[in-house]
């Protein structure tokens, strides 16, 4: 089982289309406790990928602020957030099936119900599953800044990605991504401070800081360890 996320384009600027990866999912054989989750887990905290808008309301039960979250890597800081807010409902998406096992595992021994995961393509995942101004809160934490020059095109923050992450926001709903890479923070900023319809919620209109609402994640963590700078972006949807 191997999913991939692909840079996206417009076809004809009517449908969203996909060529160049991204991100690959490399991974060796899945662990005993990791296939125990997945085969015992799963079916009461997984969502299969359709191709038909999910309903949010009978997905979790109730209406609540609803969180999506891109490459959720090993699940343990979304699980953290969810624990943290019960009140809201949280929707994390990832392509590594064993962060997906291990999010499995941590939800159930923390016992939460305000989370579901899918493993799939995310922006498949946005264009075919989730409705138009649904979502109060996307978040993408630590996406890979592919470093080299000619890879920058791999990059899963494009113009056309931060246009249909606005589409299925709320007005007033929030993008909220954090990086490590300096290079990676001023390609982001530059496309989401052309994008209309966006209101950059720093005070210099550039980055800022970092929230406390989240815990840090695995690579945010790595990163810290090898004295990686952090530039954080929020953007709010206002039209």
């Amino acid at each position: 089982m191997m999913n991939y996320i692909s840079s996206p384009y417009l076809n004809n600027k009517t449908h969203i289309k996909y060529n160049i990866r991204s991100f690959v999912c490399r991974y060796r054989s899945l662990t005993k406790k990791q296939k125990f989750a997945l085969n015992n887990f799963w079916s009461c905290i997984g969502v299969e990928f359709q191709r038909q808008s999910l309903n949010l309301t009978t997905l979790f039960h109730r209406k609540a602020f609803t969180v999506l979250e891109i490459g959720f890597g090993n699940g343990i800081s979304l699980v953290a957030m969810a624990q943290q807010y019960p009140e809201k409902n949280f929707l994390g998406i990832e392509v590594y099936l064993p962060g997906v096992s291990r999010c499995l595992a941590a939800i159930r021994q923390a016992n939460i119900t305000n989370l579901r995961i899918i493993h799939h393509d995310a922006i498949e995942v946005l264009e075919e599953m989730i409705s138009m101004q649904s979502l109060d809160m996307v978040q993408l934490f630590f996406p890979d800044p592919w470093h080299k020059t000619k890879h920058h095109k791999r990059r899963i923050l494009q113009e056309v990605f931060a246009q249909q992450i606005k589409d299925k926001l709320k007005i007033g709903g929030c993008f909220h991504t954090a990086t490590d890479s300096k290079n990676y923070a001023q390609h982001i900023l530059t496309i989401m401070n052309s994008i209309p319809g966006y209101k950059n919620l720093s005070l210099d209109n550039t980055y800022v800081p970092r929230s406390n609402t989240r815990p840090l994640t695995k690579f945010e963590l790595l990163g810290q360890n090898l004295g990686h700078g952090h530039w954080e972006l929020m953007f709010q949807r206002i039209l």
